[in-house]
Formats: C-alpha cells, structure tokens, sequence
C-alpha cells in the first residue's frame, strides 16, 4: 500500500481526522498512513487506545497514580502514559 500523499498532506490528514468525532477504524488507517512516511503522532496517540483504537470520551476512566496517567477505555484494556515531572505535559 504505497502512498502518493507528501508528508504534509498526512498530517493535514491527521489533523482533520483527530479533530472531529472519528471511528477506529479511520485511526487504524491514519495509523498506519503516519508509520509508512515515519511521522510521529505525538500527543495524537494519547487520545485512542491501544487495543481497540477508540477514542477516549467521557465512558474512559481517568486516574492519576504515582507518575503514570492511566487511562480505562469501554473496551476493559488500561492504557498508562508516564507524566513529566517538570511541568504538565503527558
């Protein structure tokens, strides 16, 4: 499945899709449209789980433990993101 789209067409692409309300299935293809040009999702990839690609919405569970965010998503899988300790950001 070679792609024609220059990298900034996929990340338009990623944009527009991670902006409105998106089924697993369009994040599985943006997913692997991002790994075959190598262009990281960054915080993208901290909004959909793992397992079942779903967004997270407000059925996810949230829990901040001892450094790690973890997240429960509707389908059961716990997804857990390491918290910087300098500021905000995970």
């Amino acid at each position: 499945m070679k792609s024609n789209l220059s990298k900034q067409e996929i990340q338009n692409r990623i944009k527009k899709v991670f902006s409105k309300n998106s089924t697993s299935e369009e994040i599985k293809k943006i997913k692997k449209l991002a790994a075959s040009k190598n262009i990281k999702l960054k915080y993208e990839r901290k909004k959909f789980c793992r397992k079942c690609y779903s967004l997270f919405n407000s059925d996810s569970q949230i829990r901040m433990k001892k450094g790690f965010k973890i997240v429960k998503c509707k389908c059961g899988y716990i997804n857990k993101y390491k918290i910087k300790q300098n500021g905000w950001k995970y």
